[in-house]
């Protein structure tokens, strides 16, 4: 019977891999733009206060900006810093031509309103894509900067091979950063998308349904085998510590990987793209720019 159960476990699809390949080619892409046009893509920070997980992801952002070759600015600025003096830095980095990426560290204390801070950034610099100008470009199908973490689920799926187009896709979560833009970005690939929340009724039906299941609700291990589709994608967005320090995603991966046909792990899976994409967006703000 182990045999049986072997030979169904899911291909796990390395998020570490193919993140180190787009990261390669925005490198080699960045010597290019250099070499051709002057210009280096430039990537600013900016962390306001001392919240712990988010000075561990702004240093890997910093590094992994200079190791694509990228000018890397960054702005930590004290946890009592007023909101017009936040948005005076921005504008300045607004209006600096040797910078093309503005990144503001969520989240933020909570005398800053994110939103007001966020629309200050140039939408062309918003390489977070969460400016409602590049959220309306999702929605509308126009050119703009696309969320990271869905953005680099899209890339997983097409690395791998998955096909999108004429699946049902079921997103668990509809958050702005991830459940919500992920579902336009499915939908504009022509999957039929179903975003689930906490109010869906029989949930576990309704991921059954799924070609393509996302887990995206930040609840640990939420989803169970019974929940997934013989021979269905899982990509697990979520990270989560239980109360035995063991990092774990939104999916019980052993219960799931037993049915799928692909699943991304946790950790490993998911997360190192969304720093891939970050870098991506702003070579492209980059190479979009008038010069350096």
């Amino acid at each position: 019977m182990n045999e049986g159960v072997e030979e169904r476990m899911a291909e796990v699809i390395d998020g570490n891999r193919i993140a180190r390949e787009v990261r390669a080619e925005v490198r080699a892409q960045a010597i290019e733009l250099k070499e051709k046009r002057g210009i280096t893509p430039g990537l600013a920070v900016i962390l306001v206060g001392e919240d712990a997980a988010s000075k561990i992801y702004v240093g890997r952002k910093e590094k992994a900006a200079a190791e694509a070759g990228f000018l890397s600015r960054e702005f930590r600025l004290p946890a009592d810093t007023a909101e017009d003096r936040l948005r005076e830095i921005v504008a300045g980095l607004n209006a600096s031509p040797e910078i093309h990426g503005i990144l503001v560290q969520l989240p933020l204390p909570k005398h800053i309103n994110p939103d007001v801070v966020i629309e200050t950034i140039d939408p062309r610099k918003d390489v977070d894509g969460f400016h409602p100008v590049n959220i309306g470009g999702l929605f509308t199908g126009r050119p703009g900067h696309r969320a990271c973490t869905p953005l680099g689920v899209i890339e997983l799926l097409d690395r791998t091979g998955i096909p999108i187009e004429g699946k049902e896709a079921v997103i668990v979560g509809r958050s702005n950063i991830v459940g919500k833009p992920l579902a336009l970005m499915l939908l504009n690939r022509h999957a039929t998308v179903t975003v689930c929340h906490t109010r869906t009724r029989d949930l576990a039906a309704v991921a059954r349904r799924a070609d393509i299941l996302v887990a995206a609700a930040g609840r640990a291990e939420m989803v169970r085998g019974d929940m997934v589709k013989d021979e269905a994608v899982v990509i697990d967005v979520g990270i989560n510590r239980r109360a035995d320090g063991k990092l774990v995603g939104d999916v019980a991966f052993a219960e799931a990987a037993a049915k799928a046909s692909y699943i991304t792990p946790v950790p490993g899976g998911v997360g190192p793209m969304t720093i891939a994409m970050l870098l991506r967006n702003t070579l492209e703000a980059a190479s979009s720019s008038g010069g350096g």
